[in-house]
C-alpha cells in the first residue's frame, strides 16, 4: 500500500489546499509535498536493487476488459518517482511569492494543481497495468494546461491551448493501440491490460509494429522528439520558471519512461524493426535542437530546446539496445531532471532581477550578483555535460553506445557536446559578464530561500558526478532484464588476433 499512499498524498493534498484559506495554502502544500519526499525517500530505502519490480499492489478494477489497479516500481520507475518526489517542494519554495503575482490565477491554485500534478505523474511512473496508465497518463494534461495557462507571461493562453492539442492527439493515437491490445489479448484467451502478462504474449509481427507506433508517437510528443517537439519552446517560454521545471524535467520524462518500459517491452521485435527511423529522428532531434538554441533571445525558450537536443540523446540511447545505451538513458533522464531544473530556476531569478527574459538586454550581472552567476555557471556547465558533474556520465554512456552501435551515429551524436558549449557559454557571457550597467548596481544578489531551492540540485549533480554508483546499482538489473525481453545481447569487443614470430631474424 506504500506506492497507493505516495500517489494518492499529494492528489488529496491538492483538494485540501484548494478548500483551505489562501493564508494556509503555500505552508501546507509545501508540507504535503516534504512528507511524499519522505515516503518516497523510505521506498528508496526499502527497494533492493536487483530484486526486479517490488512494492507490487493488484487490485481487479474493470474485470470485463482486464483492468487492473496494479502498482509496482523498478529501477527505472524508482529514479523517476525520487526525482519527482524532490523537484515538486524545492518548486514550490522557489516558487513562493512569484505564485502571486498580479494576473496570475493565485498562489493557492498554482500548489493545488502542482501538487496534482505531482500525484499523477508518480501513478504513471508506478503503474502496471496499460490501461491504467492511459488513464493517468492522460490526466497528467489537466494540472499541466492549468498551470501553463494559469501563471507567466502573455501570450500563456495560447500556448498553453497548442500544448494541450498535442498531447491529446498524442493520446487519441495511443487509445488506438490501448484498444489494439484488449483484442490481441482477448484473442489469446481472457483480456488483460497488466504488464506482466503483455510481456509474454506473443502479438504478431504485423499488429505488433502498428500498436508500437500507436505508443511511440505518443511518447516522441511527450518526450518531445522531433518533428512533434514545436509546442515546446512556446511552453517554457510563456511559463513560469517553476511550470517550466515540472513539464520538461518531470512530465517529459513520461515519453522516455513510456519508451522503455512499454515500447521495448510489450513490442521488441517491432522497437528493433523500428530502430532506423528513431535513431534518424533522434539524431535530427540532437543537432537541431542544439542548433536552434544558439540563436534564442529568449532565456527560457534557449533552455527548452536544449532539452529537444538532450532527449534526443535520451532516445538515442534506448534505441541502441545495449547496456551502456539503457544505463546511459536512465542516468541522463535524472541527470537532465536535475540540471535543466537548476537552469530554469536559476534563469527565473535573473529575469526577476533584469525585469526581462531577453538576453540580448542583460549582462554586467557577475560582480554585481556573485552567488547567482555562480550557480548559474554551474546549472550551465552541468547541461553542457562538464566532466566532474553528473549529465557528463550519462552523456559518455550515451555516446559510446552510439559509436557502437555505428561510427558515423556517434559522430553525429558527439556534435551536441560542441554546440551545448556554445549555446550554454555564449548564454552565460551575454547575461553575466561585461560593464556592469548604472541601474544594475543595486541589484541584491540571492537571498537565503532562493538559494535552498537551489543548492539540493548543485549538490546532487556535484555528487552523482563523482560517484554515480546510487544510480547505476539500481538501474543496471532492470537494464539486464529490459535487453533479455527484447531478445538482444551486448555487442562483443573486437580484438584483434596478433601474431608473435619468434627466432625471426631481422
Amino acid at each position: 500500500m506504500i506506492l497507493s499512499l505516495l500517489v494518492w498524498l499529494p492528489i488529496a493534498g491538492a483538494v485540501a489546499v484548494a478548500l483551505l484559506p489562501r493564508s494556509l495554502s503555500k505552508v501546507t502544500g509545501l508540507g504535503v509535498a516534504l512528507v511524499t519526499l519522505a515516503i518516497g525517500v523510505g521506498v528508496a530505502a526499502s527497494y533492493e536493487a536487483d530484486g526486479g519490480r517490488q512494492f507490487a499492489e493488484d487490485h481487479e478494477w474493470i474485470k470485463a476488459f482486464g483492468v487492473h489497479y496494479a502498482l509496482a516500481v523498478d529501477g527505472l520507475g524508482l529514479l523517476l518517482v525520487l526525482l519527482t518526489v524532490l523537484l515538486v517542494p524545492l518548486v514550490l519554495g522557489a516558487e513562493w511569492f512569484k505564485a502571486d503575482a498580479e494576473g496570475s490565477a493565485g498562489a493557492r491554485a498554482f500548489v493545488a494543481w502542482t501538487l496534482a500534478l505531482e500525484g499523477l505523474s508518480l501513478a504513471v511512473f508506478c503503474a502496471t497495468d496499460v490501461f491504467l496508465f492511459y488513464v493517468v497518463f492522460e490526466a497528467t494534461l489537466i494540472p499541466a494546461y492549468f498551470l501553463v495557462g494559469g501563471f507567466g507571461r502573455e501570450g500563456r493562453g495560447a500556448a498553453a491551448l497548442k500544448f494541450l492539442m498535442f498531447q491529446l492527439a498524442g493520446g487519441l493515437i495511443l487509445l488506438a493501440s490501448v484498444i489494439g491490445l484488449y483484442v490481441v489479448s482477448a484473442q489469446h484467451g481472457a483480456p488483460s491490460y497488466l504488464l506482466s502478462d503483455l510481456e509474454k504474449l506473443d502479438i504478431g509481427t504485423t499488429p505488433g509494429r502498428w500498436l508500437f507506433f500507436g505508443f511511440f508517437i505518443a511518447f516522441a510528443i511527450k518526450a518531445p522528439l522531433f518533428p512533434l517537439h514545436t509546442w515546446l519552446a512556446d511552453t517554457t517560454e510563456k511559463a513560469t520558471p517553476g511550470t517550466g521545471v515540472l513539464l520538461v524535467c518531470i512530465l517529459d520524462k513520461i515519453g522516455t519512461f513510456g519508451m522503455m518500459r512499454f515500447c521495448l517491452g510489450i513490442f521488441p521485435e517491432a522497437s528493433q524493426w523500428a530502430t532506423p527511423l528513431v535513431i534518424t529522428l533522434a539524431l535530427i532531434s540532437i543537432v537541431y535542437g542544439a542548433l536552434i538554441a544558439i540563436g534564442q533571445d529568449d532565456i527560457f525558450r534557449l533552455i527548452g530546446l536544449t532539452s529537444l537536443s538532450h532527449f534526443g540523446l535520451i532516445t538515442l540511447g534506448i534505441f541502441t539496445f545495449s547496456t551502456q545505451g539503457s544505463t546511459g538513458a536512465i542516468l541522463y533522464m535524472v541527470n537532465h531532471g536535475l540540471g535543466t531544473a537548476a537552469l530554469f530556476l536559476v534563469a527565473g531569478y535573473l529575469a526577476e532581477r533584469r525585469g526581462t527574459t531577453l538576453i540580448s538586454e542583460m549582462g554586467g550581472l557577475e560582480k554585481v550578483t556573485p552567488v547567482l552567476a555562480g550557480l548559474f555557471l554551474v546549472a550551465g556547465l552541468a547541461t553542457l555535460g562538464l566532466p566532474g558533474l553528473s549529465p557528463f556520465v550519462s552523456e559518455f554512456l550515451v555516446l559510446l553506445s552510439a559509436f557502437q552501435h555505428a561510427w558515423y551515429v556517434g559522430a553525429i551524436a558527439i556534435t551536441a557536446v560542441v554546440l551545448a558549449a556554445i549555446y550554454v557559454l555564449w548564454m552565460y557571457q551575454r547575461t553575466m559578464t561585461g560593464p556592469t550597467p548604472a541601474e544594475v548596481e543595486t541589484t541584491r544578489d540571492l537571498g537565503v530561500r532562493e538559494i535552498a531551492a537551489v543548492a539540493p540540485l548543485v549538490a546532487a549533480l556535484v555528487f552523482l558526478g563523482f560517484y554515480p554508483a546510487p544510480l547505476l546499482d539500481v538501474s543496471n538489473p532492470m537494464v539486464g532484464d529490459l535487453l533479455q525481453q527484447v531478445g538482444v545481447r551486448d555487442p562483443a569487443p573486437t580484438v584483434q588476433n596478433v601474431v608473435h614470430l619468434e627466432g625471426k631474424a631481422n
